[in-house]
C-alpha cells in the first residue's frame, strides 16, 4: 500500500482540529509527530492519521 504524505491543511480537514490544536496536541503527544522534509515543509504519513482516527473514533464509540 502506498502511504503519501498529507500537509497541515489535510490533517485540519481530516481530524476537524483548528491549525494550533494540531500543533499543541502534536505537542503533546495526542497526534502522531510530523515529518521535516525540509526547513520549511513539513508532513505527516497519510496512514498515521488514519490510524489516529480510527483508534479515537472506536474510543468516542
Amino acid at each position: 500500500m502506498h502511504d503519501g504524505f498529507i500537509r497541515i491543511n489535510d490533517v485540519m480537514s481530516m481530524t476537524g482540529l483548528a491549525k494550533s490544536t494540531v500543533w499543541l496536541w502534536v505537542s503533546q503527544n495526542k497526534l502522531p509527530k510530523p515529518i521535516k522534509l525540509s526547513s520549511r515543509v513539513t508532513v505527516w504519513k497519510k496512514s498515521d492519521i488514519n490510524n489516529w482516527i480510527e483508534q479515537h473514533s472506536k474510543a468516542v464509540a
